[in-house]
Parts: structure tokens; C-alpha cells; sequence
């Protein structure tokens, strides 16, 4: 999921913690199976499943709105007032939004092999080393590989056990 105009809102704490907040109540109360995540400043990766009950396109409906007010909150109180013009320059066509934080699309694409779930996931885990911001994947604080390679649960948990249930077969 990506940021309107790819504007790099993801720099400081509080913005990678409403992504995270946001996640850690999907998995709560919506039903989403977090299996691995990259939040970088314009735009995060997610491999998830969810449960029978719901579907992925109604938790990230959710997501998206909650995260679109508590960014905008956030950045009207830390007076950032170029980002809020961009975004309500995105909304001007649209009824019933004044600002537009997400991109429409996101990219979901079903993991049907091992071979495909690791090439994905390491693909995702190396995004802020091919950027440059760190020198391994799990430095990077904001990135399932801390999960995955140091069993660093401190920033969320992740739903390791959903690979043996429901995940890719070989």
C-alpha cells in the first residue's frame, strides 16, 4: 500500500506507529493474519491471510480509513501543511473525502508455493537495504525480518503458525 504522490510520511515514530497500532487491532478484531510486514516512509508490504469470517479487501478498507484519519490528525498537529495540501488536492474529485492519504490500489497476490512465499518475503525484508537505510534486513525497525531472523516479537507479533495451517505448499 502505497502514499499518495509516494510523499514519505513514515520518517518519524509516531506515523510507523499508527501502521502498527492499526495492524495489532486488525489482528485483534478483524480478522488479518499477519505473517510479515515493511513499513518505509511512502508505502509498507504486508503478507497476510485472514480468517474465514472476513476478507482481505474489507480489513484493508478499514485499515486504510483508520490510518488515513489518525495520519492526517497527526500531520495537522504536527502542522504539516504541504503533505495536507497534497492530499486534499487527491480528494478534490471525490464526494465524500476532503483529504486522500492512500493510493486506491494495492497489490494482492496469492502465495502458492514455499518457493514463492520466501522469494516474496525476502523481496519485502530487503526493501530498506536496497534503499539504502540499512546494511541487513533485520536493523531495519519497522520489519518482520526482526521477527523472523532474531525472534524480536517487541514490535508486533506476527502469525508464524498461520504457514503450517493455511500458507503456501510445496
Amino acid at each position: 500500500m502505497s502514499i499518495i504522490a509516494w510523499i514519505p510520511i513514515f520518517q518519524d515514530e509516531p506515523y510507523f506507529k499508527i501502521i502498527i497500532e492499526s495492524l495489532k487491532y486488525c489482528r485483534i478484531h478483524k480478522g488479518l493474519l499477519l505473517i510479515g510486514y515493511v513499513i518505509i516512509p511512502t508505502h509498507l508490504h504486508l503478507v497476510t491471510s485472514n480468517t474465514n469470517d472476513t476478507t482481505l479487501s474489507e480489513i484493508v478498507r478499514d485499515f486504510k480509513s483508520y490510518t488515513s484519519k489518525r495520519i492526517r490528525e497527526r500531520l495537522m498537529e504536527d502542522n504539516r501543511t504541504h503533505y495536507l495540501k497534497v492530499f486534499k488536492h487527491a480528494a478534490k474529485t471525490l464526494p465524500k473525502q476532503i483529504y486522500k492519504i492512500w493510493q486506491d490500489d494495492y497489490h494482492p497476490i496469492a502465495l502458492i508455493s514455499n518457493g514463492w512465499f520466501h522469494q516474496k518475503m525476502e523481496y519485502m525484508h530487503h526493501n530498506p537495504v536496497r534503499k539504502g537505510f540499512v546494511e541487513l534486513p533485520e536493523h531495519w525497525k519497522y520489519s518482520s525480518a526482526r521477527n523472523w531472523l532474531l525472534d524480536d516479537d517487541s514490535i508486533i507479533d506476527i502469525d508464524r503458525h498461520t504457514l503450517s495451517q493455511r500458507g503456501p505448499s510445496p
